[in-house]
């Protein structure tokens, strides 16, 4: 009663202390709270400060870039930002999945019933590269999370290679790690603090009019890759303090992701990885934006990673398999 007398705008700076759940509550409390807990202003105040926290977002729950902006901009004076939080937020997607029916168990019952290659996924970005500690050897050497099944095989052109692994529920599947670089020339690189130059892709130019417009594909034995992968998992470096040419590494996607070289609809994974805890970095949803994700027509997610520890690691892969799942029960 004593909130009730205060100024609205006093009001509604102490509501956005509160946590969503908590506003949920107190709207439920009667019609004047009702009202109040769903101002846009409020929800627009909530998504600024907990989207750095949130550690994923995918194709479907991305907030336009416009939303995310200090002031608001044309046309979102009116936008329902209760709306953009609740599809945006981690949780809420949880709680949207969990509350389908569960068809996973017998789906998988079934399928180990039936010979089944092991999904295969190509992985590379310069998250692989630039890192102080590298995901891959991390990968490689903490059985508690992540098991390996199966020793490096496939060896391509001196810059990558396939490993095995074996999820918690005993799934395997398939990595192949590719790298712009062989291992001597990218430790080279990085004693002399020189740029490399990347071996996996190659440009095209081509003329439109007067203009001259450069795209990248990719070299004969990644495209070999690129044809036989179940989706890819894209490792970009998204420590804070380092320059990124975000561009190029969109290019760079859209070049392993071309639909003349595999079925459109293959999902993407990106790990957003930092090196260790600390360490600031870009929050998911700006990285989606600066790669220009929503430009791709295939489903993606980014995950917040850490590359000392695998956090992270475990909610992207389970992600990427269940998307390769539902496409080949399609």
């Amino acid at each position: 009663a004593a909130l009730c007398v205060l100024q609205v705008d006093v009001q509604l700076r102490i509501l956005s202390y509160l946590s969503p759940r908590d506003l949920c509550r107190l709207g439920s409390t009667g019609c004047y709270w009702r009202a109040a807990v769903r101002d846009p202003l409020l929800w627009r105040r909530l998504l600024r400060r907990d989207l750095p926290a949130w550690a994923s977002v995918d194709w479907r729950s991305l907030p336009e870039a416009q939303l995310l902006a200090p002031l608001p901009g044309a046309g979102t004076a009116q936008c329902d930002y209760m709306a953009v939080y609740k599809k945006s937020c981690p949780q809420s997607r949880r709680s949207l999945k969990s509350s389908r029916p569960r068809y996973g168990a017998v789906a998988s019952f079934l399928q180990s019933l039936v010979t089944q290659a092991e999904p295969r996924f190509a992985m590379f970005g310069p998250g692989l590269e630039e890192l102080d500690d590298s995901l891959v050897q991390k990968m490689m050497t903490c059985p508690e999370i992540l098991i390996v099944a199966g020793l490096p095989q496939r060896r391509i052109h001196g810059i990558g290679s396939g490993v095995s692994f074996q999820f918690s529920n005993n799934q395997k599947f398939n990595i192949l790690t590719l790298y712009s670089t062989t291992s001597v020339e990218r430790r080279r690189a990085r004693a002399e603090q020189a740029v490399v130059v990347n071996k996996m892709f190659y440009q095209d130019s081509t003329t439109v009019g007067n203009q001259q417009a450069v795209h990248y594909s990719v070299i004969a034995e990644v495209k070999k890759v690129c044809q036989v992968v179940d989706g890819f998992i894209y490792v970009a470096n998204a420590e804070a303090h380092k320059k990124h040419d975000r561009e190029e590494e969109l290019a760079h996607i859209l070049a392993m992701t071309d639909p003349t070289l595999g079925p459109r609809n293959r999902p993407l994974l990106v790990l957003s990885c930092i090196s260790h805890v600390g360490v600031e970095r870009i929050p998911c949803v700006y990285m989606a934006h600066h790669l220009q994700l929503n430009l791709l027509h295939q489903p993606w997610m980014v995950q917040d990673t850490v590359a000392a520890t695998l956090d992270g690691l475990l909610s992207g892969l389970e992600w990427l398999l269940e998307e390769v799942d539902c496409k080949n029960a399609l």
